[in-house]
């Protein structure tokens, strides 16, 4: 009898312990780990609001730069990651050999040219410097920038991936610095004016509607590429789960407080 109790016993014990992992595993899949960069997420922090009312608690990770976002994601770091528009991440896998995908669209944050020492485009002159972002897509958005306010010009059917190599006008002789993009902001006091992209400024308490001397035209059929995404891994594209983050994400609330708090800044994109 007392064999049977033990065995008994034994046999429950066994059936508790994969009960437990069982639901272990569940909470495991409805944690997200989501990658952005800077330390200003308060529209993710709304998100992850909305989420944790249907169990899934995402848990925002920052990054200082635009690599080891996409990186992380692709080495299963992290589920997710927000940063990036189109074109960079369609550069980015190209050039990485990686298969990161878009499964949502955010918001269009404009890139625009800001001022440095010079307070206004009418004061660039002979050999005045500017500083561009030096990743491929954005150095190509800001060079197409420049070209749109007439400071250079470049070869035709350049494509979104000009390089300093295809300016074939620049009759002020201006200085381009490649610079990385978090950067740029704190050389402001040693350029004349400066690109930046839309989230780098805002981190670094700049105003692309208030501070900007120039800014990008969201409506030109042009800018869609700059449109920002939410990016998985591909075998992760019809995750359930994180279908529910971009529909809580792409939500008429969180569209609300991006208006309300970016002013202009970021654009709602869907």
């Amino acid at each position: 009898m007392k064999k049977i109790f033990t065995l008994l016993l034994t046999i429950i014990i066994s059936i508790g312990s994969l009960v437990g992992c069982s639901n272990t595993s569940n909470d495991d899949n409805k944690t997200v780990k989501l990658g952005v960069t800077g330390e200003e997420h308060e529209i993710w922090d709304l998100v992850k609001e909305k989420l944790a009312k249907e169990d899934i608690n995402l848990e925002i990770i920052s990054f200082s730069d635009y690599i080891r976002p996409n990186l992380a994601l692709s080495e299963g770091e992290i589920d997710l990651n927000a940063f990036q528009h189109h074109a960079y991440l369609e550069n980015f896998n190209a050039e990485r050999k990686l298969d990161l995908v878009s499964i949502g669209d955010t918001v269009f944050a404009p890139m625009a040219i800001y001022p440095g020492k010079l307070k206004s485009l009418d004061e660039i002159k002979e050999k005045s410097t500017i500083a561009v972002p030096n990743d491929a897509t954005n150095l190509g958005r800001a060079l197409i920038l420049l070209q749109s306010v007439g400071l250079i010009k470049l070869k035709e059917d350049v494509g979104l991936l000009p390089t300093l190599k295809d300016i074939v006008e620049n009759t002020k002789n201006i200085e381009i610095k490649e610079l990385v993009a978090t950067q740029i902001p704190r050389s402001l006091q040693d350029i004349d004016v400066a690109v930046i992209n839309s989230g780098v400024a805002v981190n670094a308490k700049l105003s692309p509607t208030e501070d900007a001397l120039f800014i990008e035209d969201s409506s030109l059929e042009i800018s869609k590429p700059y449109i920002n995404l939410i990016a998985a891994r591909s075998k992760d594209k019809d995750n359930e789960v994180y279908k529910k983050v971009v529909k809580a994400y792409q939500s008429q609330e969180i569209k609300d407080a991006i208006n309300k708090l970016f002013k202009g800044e970021s654009i709602p994109a869907f």
